[in-house]
């Protein structure tokens, strides 16, 4: 079968690689029907040693069953799922504190040195805990929009519940990529009463108003900080969705919260060290909250809403292409060129 792997920065090739089987009596074997590109693919695609390659892409699929191990009884074959961007059993203590990213048997789709989703197929571990059945047909034009669930939605969306996000709260976004435009929908879903996205690219900002942003904010730095400051009455927003995951973002973030307010991480950080003493986060009792995303336990609760038409997620994507075209694609992404790029294998 054909698959997507990253050999290092800028070097992302289709090949052929061995099919992929059932190994373990709980997994699923399913071909690939809807995957994409993600934003978070984009770091090693800027920095990634030779040394370190190749590695199997992609984290965010849709696909019909074909087979299955002898144990798993959620899923047969036939059915069209989704599959989170971390795969989990369902059944471990953080699994039912509804935190799979964190599930003791499971692992994200990026350490599994043999699967991926950007490929015409994948072996699917754990898959009663991790795939969902979708109730529709594989061609339905829901199809973008339910790949959200993946990630994107679920990660914008965990940015935004991480933050306490509710109907009496000012919400900044950081960053007008995928998880950024989905955070401000999430950010609407639970009512925010304002909304400031914080972005350079017209398109994308303009979306984000569509989705629910009220205010829009291109400057960044001080010049930023300062805009942000005033639409929010002066002493900043109860909640900041940093979907970025650099310094320089998390540094508009501390510029922008309020005290007593939460910045809430879901932008992969590029960094281990920021400040949190007493002239940052103690001091004025800001809070530091997100993480990754257990995009599983979103999805039954999102679904209903994109499949009756109530929200529109797949519009973040405006590209896409074939196997063929996934090397373009990364390369579209990295140049600001294309938001996210939709793959049909």
């Amino acid at each position: 079968m054909r698959a997507t792997l990253m050999y290092g920065a800028g070097d992302v090739r289709v090949e052929d690689v061995p099919d992929s089987v059932i190994k373990q009596p709980t997994d699923a074997l399913v071909r690939v029907t809807t995957s994409c590109i993600c934003g978070s693919d984009l770091w090693p695609y800027g920095s990634m040693s030779p040394a370190d390659g190749p590695a199997r892409m992609g984290h965010e699929f849709i696909g019909i069953v074909e087979d299955t191990g002898s144990e798993v009884t959620t899923v047969k074959r036939g059915d069209l799922v989704v599959a989170p961007f971390a795969y989990s059993d369902g059944t471990c203590e953080f699994c039912r504190e509804g935190l799979q990213t964190s599930c003791v048997h499971g692992a994200f789709w990026d350490v599994e040195p043999e699967e991926g989703g950007q490929a015409e197929a994948v072996r699917v571990p754990l898959a009663d805990g991790t795939l969902v059945k979708l109730p529709v047909a594989a061609d339905s034009a829901l199809m973008p929009s339910l790949l959200t669930l993946s990630d994107v939605f679920g990660t914008g969306y965990h940015a935004a519940v991480a933050g306490g996000v509710n109907e009496r709260t000012r919400v900044t976004v950081i960053g007008d990529g995928a998880v950024g435009l989905m955070a401000v929908l999430s950010a609407k879903r639970l009512g925010a009463e304002q909304i400031v996205l914080m972005g350079r690219h017209t398109a994308r900002t303009d979306l984000g108003r569509e989705f629910g942003a009220t205010d829009v904010v291109s400057a960044r730095g001080e010049e930023g900080i300062t805009a942000v400051r005033e639409l929010a009455g002066g002493h900043g927003t109860h909640v900041v969705l940093e979907a970025v995951g650099n310094m320089p973002a998390y540094e508009q973030a501390l510029g922008v919260v309020r005290p007593g307010g939460v910045i809430s991480r879901v932008g992969v950080p590029q960094y281990e060290e920021a400040p949190i003493g007493f002239g940052s986060l103690f001091g004025h009792n800001i809070r530091l909250a997100g993480g990754p995303a257990p995009a599983r336990a979103y999805i039954e609760e999102l679904m209903p809403d994109i499949l009756d038409g109530t929200i529109e997620p797949g519009r973040v994507f405006d590209a896409t292409t074939d196997l063929d075209g996934v090397p373009a694609g990364y390369q579209d992404m990295a140049d600001r060129k294309s938001l996210k790029v939709l793959i049909k294998p």
